[in-house]
């Protein structure tokens, strides 16, 4: 009955595409800005290092075209909001209140500069660390951009196009203590380096009875991933489902440019081989007001950015601002939606209180977390984009569903893409989109 709706729905509800005019509106509302929190560009500390200059936006008036993404509810634009973000950890250890005790300040950032952000505090605060990868020097999506010309060609570097040479190349710079941060330049081209990721970084720490990396070493790989709308088949590819077997390894995926930062320079000072994956339509898209200092956010551990009792959605990277959409129509339903929906979800009932769950981490899983929260609501949909088999989603519902399975009041859903390859024409039919979600949600709850 609810895929009834599919078509009376598309045309308001379906994402679109990243276009010229939405990167000009996101472009625009990339500037830099200052907070005025009670302290200015003056306070300086040899202790507390301010962010370092990221690549400038040129200004671009905005467009009329709605910028879905960049809308969400989930990005935080002022400077209070930043500094609740839970679990951060400055590295000067002095708090929120800075090291000149007159607070923090933070800049509007969108995801690549906060990435770029990152990187330019690794080289500057360990003068051991290294960026390297195929033409890292220019950057690709400007993730890098600027790093050549503040820290030199012997730290920042490109490599030929060998991503097997990329991964074994970090190993080894991290067995002699170096801070290795390699960049694959698209997601999809990380399978040639699988043998080296898989077979030996993630097993160098165990074997050597936690001697590799020596001290101060460490491996981090990043790589774009995700379909954008027109990437298709070689550069539109999730493969994160397929490094859950590779005990050893840890992998991330942020959500927003305060959470991309922060774990990626945790990544970094992880002695365990980390892979960062970046959903690149977030890259410009999504844009917040980012702290400028040095700081880090908790690898493993889950955040729950909507808390609620009948409900958990759990999701990563780019589909969790999707499922808020779809969470918001069902909270709100519009007039002519309301005929579709069960009686037990329509007015004046109340609405459904749904939980929105980020993983942040896929591997080590979260289970434990993720287990309570799901004993607390007794149902459970998990988001991806990637396809179902073999993907985050089924190795969670496998998980939950042995854990958890007397406080399940429904069958877990799950909405990834298709067990296909990522269609270049109808690639945004390949993606999570709110009808499908939504669909899922109104499914769960009136089971």
């Amino acid at each position: 009955m609810i895929r009834s709706i599919n078509n009376h729905l598309s045309t308001s509800l379906t994402r679109p595409a990243i276009t010229s005019g939405s990167i000009r509106y996101y472009a625009a509302q990339g500037q830099a800005s200052q907070a005025t929190n009670g302290s200015d560009d003056t306070d300086k500390s040899p202790s507390a290092r301010q962010s370092r200059s990221a690549p400038s936006i040129n200004p671009a008036p905005p467009t009329m075209e709605e910028p879905s993404l960049g809308e969400s509810p989930l990005f935080l634009h002022t400077t209070e909001e930043a500094f609740t973000t839970p679990g951060i950890r400055f590295a000067d250890g002095h708090g929120l209140k800075g090291p000149t005790g007159k607070g923090r300040q933070t800049r509007r950032m969108n995801l690549y500069q906060a990435i770029r952000d990152a990187l330019g505090t690794a080289l500057a605060t360990n003068p051991r660390a290294f960026v390297f990868g195929e033409d890292v020097q220019t950057g690709v999506f400007r993730c890098t951009t600027g790093l050549v010309e503040e820290f030199g060609k012997k730290r920042v570097f490109n490599t030929p196009l060998t991503e097997q040479g990329i991964a074994g190349f970090g190993i080894g710079l991290a067995s002699v203590g170096a801070t290795a941060i390699a960049e694959i330049q698209f997601g999809d081209y990380i399978f040639p380096a699988f043998d080296q990721l898989v077979n030996e970084a993630a097993k160098q720490r165990y074997a050597s009875g936690g001697a590799y990396p020596l001290e101060g070493g460490s491996l981090t790989i990043r790589a774009p991933i995700g379909s954008v709308g027109h990437g298709g088949l070689y550069h539109s590819q999730s493969p994160e489902g397929f490094f859950l077997g590779a005990a050893g390894l840890k992998v991330v995926i942020p959500r927003s440019p305060i959470q991309a930062k922060g774990l990626l320079l945790a990544a970094i000072r992880d002695p365990n081989p980390v892979l960062v994956f970046e959903p690149k339509i977030l890259y410009r898209a999504a844009v917040e007001e980012v702290p400028t200092d040095d700081y880090t956010l908790p690898i493993g551990q889950p955040e729950i950015v909507r808390d609620g009792t009948d409900l958990t959605v759990v999701a990563y990277g780019e589909p969790l601002h999707i499922c808020e959409r779809a969470i918001d129509l069902l909270k709100s339903p519009p007039p002519s939606l309301i005929p579709f929906l069960p009686e037990s979800l329509r007015p004046p009932n109340p609405a459904p209180s749904i939980q929105l769950i980020d993983l942040r981490t896929i591997s080590p899983m979260p289970l434990g977390a993720l287990t309570e929260a799901v004993k607390k609501t007794g149902r459970m949909v998990i988001v991806h984009e990637a396809g179902k088999a073999g993907g985050v989603g089924n190795d969670l519902a496998g998980e939950i569903g042995r854990r958890a399975f007397e406080y399940l009041e429904a069958p877990i859903g799950l909405v990834s893409g298709w067990d296909t390859p990522v269609p270049l024409t109808f690639e945004k039919f390949y993606q999570p989109d709110v009808i499908r979600i939504f669909d899922k949600l109104v499914e769960t709850l009136a089971y």
